[in-house]
């Protein structure tokens, strides 16, 4: 059997303190902290703590809140917002994915031509952390205990729910076709699975230890940060992987489109380092950012976006 060999490329500081150190060339505030962001036609939309859903326009940078959920209640009986998980846009319709407010249940809701609909709610009994649209009439939504259930909106049902393994779920990303998504968990275990079936198609053992916090997928590339200090790559054709020692626990990363570029937060100051995936070097830090990272998107190859626990949304141009 062929051995591939784990390289493990060390991140000193010195290794970083050549890099040219860019500031965000714009910031967007939301109407709270920022814990999902997604691109929809020359748009950002933002879900924040505040029960919102909101839209950037990308031209103007006008912030428009194109929903806001009602107050749940917290265990003391008294009226919180409504914390946004995650959100996702296909076709002009939008999936939110909040907190019922009842037993830890999670409310998925689809808004279309202004109209809202509530999909699952706190009777279904659903502790679902992450929700996207797999098409315009099928969800992938994985459940605290990591599992991944793709749901049918016409006929109201599950089409499977797969146990990916016996540990905490903590992220998945899709790649650009939605046909394969890479989930995460507290076992450091990366599983790669066809949406539309459900069946794995790869299981990455070696690149963590500890809890995996985020995780992305583009081409054929994955990358992921976690608790262990790692920010790992792999290649699902060649077979080629490793990861960048991290001086921070790594919250966030994203690759571009071409997934020539990884994006990691890596270090305690919340700034973010570029890596060039071909050459294995760092190219850039990104340096602004206020508050712990909850998301990193890229636009484009040389424009990205950064949500953190706080109402700013950075957005970055490499240079």
């Amino acid at each position: 059997m062929k051995r591939i060999l784990l390289t493990i490329l060390m991140v000193a500081t010195g290794l970083t303190a050549g890099l040219p150190t860019l500031a965000p060339v714009r910031q967007i505030e939301a109407d709270g902290a920022v814990n999902d962001i997604v691109l929809a036609h020359g748009s950002l939309l933002m879900g924040t703590d505040h029960g919102s859903l909101q839209q950037v326009d990308l031209q103007s940078f006008k912030v428009t809140t194109l929903l806001h959920l009602p107050q749940v209640k917290d265990f003391m009986g008294d009226p919180i917002d409504d914390k946004v998980f995650s959100i996702d846009e296909i076709d002009g319709r939008f999936l939110i994915l909040s907190d019922s407010g009842q037993g830890g249940f999670s409310d998925l809701r689809i808004m279309e031509d202004g109209n809202v609909t509530q999909i699952l709610g706190a009777s279904d009994r659903q502790n679902i952390v992450k929700a996207r649209f797999i098409d315009k009439n099928h969800i992938l939504f994985a459940t605290l205990g990591n599992e991944a259930v793709l749901y049918d909106i016409a006929a109201k049902k599950e089409l499977y729910r797969r146990q990916l393994n016996e540990s905490k779920f903590s992220d998945f990303s899709l790649d650009a076709t939605r046909k394969r998504a890479v989930f995460g968990g507290e076992s450091g275990v990366l599983t790669v699975i066809d949406t539309a079936s459900g069946k794995t198609l790869k299981t990455l053992e070696n690149l963590h230890v500890d809890n995996i916090f985020s995780v992305d997928i583009r081409k054929d590339w994955i990358v992921a940060g976690g608790q262990d200090r790692r920010a790992s790559y792999a290649n699902l054709s060649t077979g080629e992987h490793g990861y960048f020692k991290s001086d921070f626990l790594v919250y966030a990363t994203a690759l571009s489109p071409s997934a020539r570029y990884a994006a990691y937060a890596m270090h305690d100051d919340n700034s973010i380092t570029v890596y060039d995936l071909e050459s294995k070097t760092p190219r850039y830090l990104l340096k602004g950012q206020k508050s712990i990272l909850t998301r990193i998107l890229f636009a484009d190859e040389q424009t990205l976006f950064s949500a953190s626990h706080d109402p700013m949304v950075m957005m970055w141009k490499l240079k």
